[in-house]
Order: C-alpha cells, then structure tokens, then sequence
C-alpha cells in the first residue's frame, strides 16, 4: 500500500515509447522537417519523455522499467524477412515498392508490437503500461510539412470494437480476456483522473474524432476515447495510451523546436517549460492522483483466473 511520500509505491510500471525513431523514423513516417529546422522525430521524443518520467514515478515509489531504452527496436524482424508475408497479404503480382512498403509496415505496426508485448506479458509483468506519443494532423510532404492551428490533447483506451474486428476469434478472445480480468474498469478510472490532471496543467483542449466508426467517446469526460489498437489490446494489464500535443501545430511545433530545458524559457514569445518536461510532469502528477485516493484495483492475470 502507497505512503502519502510514496503514493505509488508498490506499483510496477512500464513505460513504452511509442515508435522507434533513429534510422527507422522515415520509414515509421513519423518525421518530418521544416527548413533549416531540427527535425521532428516522434521515436526519439517519446524515448525523451520516458527518460524524464521514470525517475519521477520511481520517487513516487514505483518500480520502472522502459519497454524500449534506444532508438532501435524490440523485433529481430526486419522487413526484408517479411517480404513473402507482404507478397501473400497483398499478392504476388503487385509491384516492388508495394510488397516493400507492405513489409515495412509489418515491420513497425506489428511484428514490433507483438514483440512488445511478449516482453511485456513475459518478462515485465507490470501493473500497468504508459503508451507515450505525440498527436499529429496530416502534415503532407515530409520536406515541405504544412503547419497547422491545431492544438489538443486526448488518451486512448482500448474498446470500440467494429463488428468486423470482433468477428475475428483471436480480437474476440482478447477483448473478452480484458472484461473478465475487469481491465477495462481501471482503465476508465485510471484514465480519467490522468487525463483531467493532464488537461489542467497542460491547458490543452480535448481533441474531438470527426469520423466515429472505429472510435467511442466515453460518456462524461472528454479526453477520453475507446480505441481497437494493436498495443492497447495485447498488453495484459491497463494501458493509458497517451496522444497529447500536435507536432505539426503552429505551437507546439516550436516548443518541440527549443528543445530539453530546466525552468521557464520564452518560446514563441510565451514563457514556457520544456515541452518534455511538462509532458512528464503531467502525467506523473495525474498517477501520483490517482493512486494517493487509494486506488488499488488488482487486475487478474492470466487465463486461468477466468
């Protein structure tokens, strides 16, 4: 049980840096530059953000361990290993560049993530996962990426299953797996408290989905959205799988831009903390909330607690 010093002690967690980053940042498509600009590499920022947090939950109490510590990633698969997958998912007769690019994204959206949570079910055994990323609107042409107003803040928890996805036994049996360990249940409560704390200290609004089909809003707070993913549904525990900030935004962009600082810098005319810093921050204030209210839901693991 947590001390009002400790509130998260006894609580293991994992944090995983969404993406890679480093040399497979481009094929991730999750880069872009703008002029003369240091480039925005979300691999390599969220690697940024796990390393300010962990020391901060492990004051907390908390025992941590990151899912990735590199740029590099978890999965021995590379995507030439993947090539006669590619051919037989989108078959034989399509083009090189096709069956390439198909083996690349069996690359980074699954072999990669399956691999992470095998060291996450196997080895880790956490009470819970934090999925860092950064949000993004479409920013086009990488070397030329279009800016834009935005600016938001939402978290993801897994649900909102299609009739198509559940029809699948294998997403079936995940989703049941998550009901019957009562996963979900801390997951809404958990999310709740980290998303309201998130959005107070940040200012960032909640982001609203246009199209709703692969998506549910959960009813009574507004950051929080139920989503089918690969990594909120394999991970056997309660994820909070965070999407604050837009990196292609008119000003977060140049928070990202200034860099890791200590204090109050102006950036964009705005004195501000490190964007990082307040990412961090942030989200460990929103657990060290959550688990000071005594919040201690122990999720069964395994399928013979069933």
């Amino acid at each position: 049980m947590g001390t009002r010093e400790k509130p998260l002690d006894g609580i293991k967690i994992a944090i995983d840096p969404g993406h890679i980053g480093g040399e497979w940042a481009k094929i991730e498509e999750r880069w872009f530059v703008v002029g003369n600009g240091t480039p925005v590499i979300e691999g390599e920022m969220t690697l940024k953000v796990a390393q300010l947090l962990k020391p901060k939950l492990e004051n907390l109490g908390a025992s941590v361990s990151l899912v990735r510590d590199q740029l590099e990633p978890i999965t021995a698969k590379r995507p030439e290993s993947l090539a006669d997958l590619a051919k037989s998912a989108i078959g034989q007769d399509d083009s090189p560049a096709a069956i390439q690019r198909t083996a690349e994204r069996l690359f980074y959206r699954t072999a990669e993530i399956q691999d992470r949570a095998n060291l996450v079910n196997e080895t880790l055994k956490p009470d819970i996962v934090l999925c860092l990323h950064f949000n993004a609107e479409g920013w086009g042409n990488p070397n030329q990426p279009k800016l834009v107003d935005a600016h938001h803040f939402h978290l993801l928890l897994n649900g909102g299953y299609t009739d198509e996805e559940i029809a699948l036994i294998d997403q079936r049996f995940e989703m049941l797996q998550r009901l019957l360990q009562r996963i979900h249940e801390e997951e809404v409560l958990i999310g709740s408290t980290v998303a309201d704390t998130f959005g107070r200290i940040t200012g960032l609004p909640p982001y609203t989905y246009q199209f709703t089909n692969n998506f549910r809003a959960i009813d009574g707070q507004p950051y929080l959205w139920a989503r089918n993913l690969l990594a909120n549904r394999l991970y056997q525990c309660p994820v909070v799988f965070m999407e604050p900030y837009v990196m292609n935004s008119t000003i977060d962009y140049h928070r990202i831009q200034a860099g890791d600082y200590e204090g109050l810098r102006e950036v964009n005319g705005k004195m501000q903390p490190s964007i990082f810093r307040e990412y961090a921050n942030a989200l460990a204030e929103g657990l060290m909330n959550y688990y000071s209210k005594g919040h201690r839901l122990k999720v069964e693991s395994g399928i013979e607690n069933f």
